[in-house]
């Protein structure tokens, strides 16, 4: 009677179980892995057949460049081959962009240039100005970052020691430039002529709202909340409340403004992904209101669509 009776002899042997278990697993493993780089390739493949090749190019004759840093702040010098007019045009960037951007023929500054050189008027010199890729004009205060509007204003005058004294000062940016010069044209509008501010990033709400009152305004404008998410983030490293936001708000700066104020040229897309057509809109009402010089343009499109003509004409009257 010794050993195993005959019934337990015929069960499966345990290793064996495990063995034949793993190797299924390893099987189904493979085979995801196999479907995995299939479905990579495919999609690899498909991205290389349909990416873009070329770009649509301006053909422009490429301004003069000269270009400096004087601190932290870089900026170029661009003069028309023509000549200029006596007037100095200060462009700010959009974010991940330069100050090497003006000469782009691939960029909106391209049709800028082929505008002006169909015309017979000079153009203004234009000097691009630029402290990274992403950066916000703000008084010194509580933020680490902040103070670079104090830095630029102590800056223009050793620029224009070496350009000569413009007869007049404009200011030109788009998306985060034109916040920008908005901010610096409104905060010293004794010393700008003209503003022209493309989908600049002006908002109806404080970004240091709550996030039920930034959800409804997202709703309302159709902003994507990624954009919208990279806007909070980029307020937060520049002001720390919002008070030291409402220091540099288009529409709280626009409360004092007069007559007297530089002539704005404001424009911005309906489909605007990053919501600033509304606020666009109501900074264009409060400056009519107050009786600022200015021109709004409604465009049908997307962030930063821009009627070339009507701003080429602004910036050279």
């Amino acid at each position: 009677m010794s050993g195993w009776p005959d019934h337990m002899s015929a069960l499966p042997n345990t290793s064996k179980l495990r063995r034949a278990a793993r190797l299924m697993m390893t099987r189904r493993y493979r085979y995801w892995l196999i479907a995995a780089t299939v479905a990579a390739l495919i999609y690899y493949g498909w991205g290389e057949i349909t990416r873009t090749r070329g770009a649509q190019k301006v053909s422009i004759r490429p301004a003069e460049e000269a270009c400096g840093t004087s601190g932290s702040l870089r900026y170029c010098i661009y003069r028309d081959p023509r000549g200029t007019n006596g007037d100095v045009l200060y462009h700010m960037h959009g974010r991940n962009l330069d100050e090497r951007i003006w000469n782009d023929d691939t960029y909106l500054t391209a049709l800028i240039q082929s505008e002006w050189q169909r015309r017979p008027e000079l153009p203004p010199t234009v000097v691009t100005l630029s402290y990274g890729s992403t950066w916000l004009l703000t008084p010194k205060g509580q933020k680490a970052d902040s103070g670079l509007l104090d830095d630029l204003m102590a800056r223009l005058p050793a620029i224009e020691a070496r350009i000569g004294r413009p007869r007049r000062r404009l200011l030109l940016g788009e998306s985060m430039g034109g916040l920008n010069v908005l901010i610096a044209g409104l905060s010293y509008p004794s010393r700008f002529a003209e503003v022209a501010a493309l989908c600049p990033g002006v908002y109806s709400i404080s970004p240091f709202a709550s996030l039920a009152t930034i959800g409804a305004a997202m709703q309302r404008t159709g902003a994507s909340p990624k954009m919208i998410f990279g806007v909070w983030m980029m307020a937060r490293r520049y002001a720390a409340n919002d008070a030291e936001w409402q220091r540099v708000s288009p529409l709280a700066l626009i409360k004092r403004a007069g007559p007297s104020y530089p002539a704005l040229y404001l424009s911005n897309g309906l489909y605007d992904a990053y919501g600033n057509f509304e606020g666009s809109q109501l900074l264009a009402a409060r400056a009519h209101a107050r009786g600022v010089r200015m021109q709004w343009h409604p465009l049908y499109g997307g962030h930063c669509a821009t009627d070339v003509a009507s701003l080429a004409a602004f910036l050279i009257s």
